[in-house]
């Protein structure tokens, strides 16, 4: 399909950089949401998802993933489950292994290239019997995922799905990873590492063989801690192949749904290999964007809207 013209979003100053579009948000925006229906559901490996469900009375579902670290209160996630509700779709924010009030039963947490979990999900609210469509939308890493799931078995996606949007996507990961890692995104390495050590110091009580606290002195970045864990954990054989197998670039020209790829020019996080231009180019059914602001999951504005130009993006696509 044939780009699509960066959108006129333009944002007033300071927030004509990346950094401050990825950061301003997470600091000061502030989303409230009437009380939703809290479950938790089993996956077939015998382990555990909470969700939330907001209900608009739709015969319309869309599924909401997060970003790494994220769950399924964090203001991007709410803000977007909003715009949804009031647009007229039902919704499932979900929490990714390891992400919600509890840790999960198995070793194994969530990494980005599973996809398992996602399906377990969509089928869980499918299964209802209530709605006719479905939608799906990843923020960063849940973007990932949402991708390889709809390019790596095109033919066993349930026929309701009908439309899916990545936002600020590392669809190439390696290079995503080494972006992270460069000296001008410390602070957000840090960060991630920070809530990461936290969770191997939670399944290391739970599988102290499985997660060594020897190695988390030598983990300096992101690509150490998916050598020392993620990789091994999940049978990859490094971050090198665990990145080469789980980037959604690869699947992109197998995707049959029509789906929306947002990723802004100023994302940081971003390597120029995680814009798919000539992926988009080839498919049919697969739509780029590349607004020169954003940041990465920011598109914000001020002063601070109730809701975000991103979500305001969604909602046109889907409702198209």
């Amino acid at each position: 399909m044939p780009l699509l013209q960066p959108p006129p979003f333009k944002p007033k100053f300071p927030l004509q950089s990346g950094h401050l579009q990825t950061i301003f948000p997470r600091l000061f925006r502030k989303v409230s949401l009437p009380p939703v229906i809290r479950r938790r559901i089993d996956t077939p490996d015998g382990d555990f998802l909470d969700i939330d469900w907001h209900l608009a009375g739709s015969t319309r579902l869309a599924v909401i993933a997060h970003g790494l670290e994220g769950n399924s209160r964090r203001h991007y996630v709410l803000g977007m489950a909003r715009a949804m509700v009031l647009s007229g779709w039902d919704c499932i924010t979900y929490n990714f292994r390891g992400c919600s009030y509890e840790m999960n039963r198995k070793p194994q947490m969530y990494h980005s290239g599973d996809t398992k979990d996602l399906h377990t999900v969509l089928e869980y609210g499918l299964n209802h019997g209530i709605y006719d469509d479905a939608a799906l939308i990843g923020f960063s890493m849940g973007g990932n995922q949402v991708l390889k799931y709809l390019g790596e078995n095109p033919d066993l996606i349930p026929e309701n799905v009908t439309r899916a949007i990545g936002i600020s996507v590392p669809c190439d990961l390696l290079t995503a990873a080494r972006q992270l890692c460069k000296k001008s995104n410390f602070i957000y390495s840090q960060y991630f590492l920070r809530s990461l050590k936290k969770k191997v110091l939670s399944k290391h009580r739970q599988f102290p063989d499985l997660f060594p606290l020897n190695a988390l002195p030598s983990v300096k970045n992101l690509i150490d801690f998916d050598n020392s864990y993620t990789a091994p954990l999940n049978g990859f054989k490094d971050a090198a192949d665990y990145y080469n197998k789980s980037s959604c670039k690869q699947f992109l020209n197998k995707i049959k749904v029509p789906t929306l790829i947002l990723n802004a020019q100023d994302d940081p996080f971003l390597s120029p290999e995680c814009y798919p231009i000539s992926e988009a180019r080839n498919n049919n059914y697969l739509s780029l964007q590349i607004p020169q602001y954003g940041g990465h999951v920011g598109f914000t504005d001020l002063p601070q809207e109730k809701q975000l130009w991103s979500e305001s993006r969604v909602v046109r696509f889907l409702n198209a």
